[in-house]
């Protein structure tokens, strides 16, 4: 197994003045074992960062690092990595054991260790019963599930997934992640994930890496992300719905935005144009718009089997609540005043998106 190193990674498409730079110095640390899921929009940069540590893609600047030795130089096959991808990428004409196998055989492993590993990780895979199909016979899930196994038989020091569940369908996904899960477990192996979908990184990582525009904007745990972000970006990306974000001005108890004063139960972390974040959760809704909190008015209203979603205007503002679908809930066109717990706000500064205080 192995650590991976990444030191100010920079890559960039064309030269001179008229360079393309994708991605901007991305610094991080993956432990050995460690299972890390590099989350972003599209064409955030993470496929491209993930190609980069497989050698698919040319650095132009900065280290990469795998088990101590830098790989900048190195082809994908020197690199000691295997890799899942998003289509399986399986040879249509050969059996699920001639798909898992086919790796070592090009490495010339002898045929009783190659069946060893192939019925080992089939074992591991729950795939025993079909390594004598074809891929057209299988469903989704099960050819995902081969891919990973062909990867698991090489024996690698790290495993690389690019968006692996994109092709599944949600229940699919949900199982998929489970058993993601569990070979990590089984197999201890260091791996990176690239995924878009924010349920699979709070769901699979043990750390997570966000990015936005080719930038790593936090690193932490899912935990550290979703109640932490370091960044309005982080803020609203993580969460869904996402996190309420409302600009304004701050002075001691007070928050100016839209026009209308907020009254606090605590001080502003300093002066100045904020940005004031709640989560949907941590709303609290009254029902009295003369016992005091923000006056909100309602607009729409959202019925999601054990949950509720309230959405309203506090100023020029959305503002999204969530809920217990067996609360009592306002009726579109109310006017509500909502209130959240000093815990509970998350500030950031305006100018530069970054949070502020603890």
């Amino acid at each position: 197994m192995g650590a991976i190193s990444l030191r100010k990674v920079v890559k960039r498409y064309g030269s001179g003045a008229t360079a393309n730079q994708v991605i901007h110095g991305v610094d991080a640390e993956v432990n050995e074992g460690e299972f890390v899921v590099i989350v972003g929009p599209s064409g955030c940069g993470k496929s491209t960062l993930l190609r980069m540590v497989a050698g698919l893609e040319e650095i132009s600047g900065g280290e990469i690092s795998i088990a101590g030795r830098v790989v900048n130089q190195l082809e994908p096959a020197e690199r000691d990595i295997a890799m899942v991808f998003q289509n399986y990428a399986l040879y249509p004409h050969m059996t699920v054991f001639e798909n898992m196998a086919y790796g070592l055989k090009i490495a010339k492993v002898p045929m009783a260790e190659i069946r060893q590993r192939v019925d080992k990780a089939a074992a591991i895979l729950e795939l025993g019963p079909f390594l004598a199909r074809r891929p057209r016979e299988l469903s989704g899930g099960q050819r995902q599930r081969v891919a990973m196994g062909r990867a698991i038989v090489r024996q690698p020091a790290v495993f690389l997934f690019d968006e692996p569940l994109s092709n599944l369908d949600a229940k699919l996904r949900a199982q998929t992640r489970l058993e993601i899960q569990k070979l990590h477990r089984e197999l201890g192996i260091t791996s990176l994930f690239v995924t878009h979908d924010q349920v699979e990184a709070m769901t699979l990582a043990e750390r997570m890496i966000v990015m936005n525009a080719g930038r790593m904007e936090q690193i932490g745990t899912p935990d550290e992300v979703y109640h932490r972000p370091a960044t309005t970006f982080v803020a609203a990306f993580i969460g869904s719905p996402p996190m309420n974000l409302v600009r304004g001005q701050g002075q001691g108890t007070g928050f100016q935005s839209g026009g209308q004063l907020l009254s606090l139960t605590a001080p502003v972390p300093r002066a100045g144009e904020l940005v004031l974040g709640i989560r949907p959760e941590h709303v609290e809704l009254g029902n009295d718009t003369a016992a005091g909190g923000w006056p909100v008015r309602v607009q729409a209203l959202e019925m999601l089997g054990a949950e509720r979603l309230v959405y309203g205007t506090l100023g020029e503002t959305l503002f999204t609540a969530r809920l217990d679908a067996t609360a009592p809930h306002p009726a579109i066109g109310d006017v509500v005043n909502i209130a959240a717990r000093p815990e509970h706000m998350h500030w950031f500064d305006a100018a530069t998106s970054m949070r502020v205080g603890a």
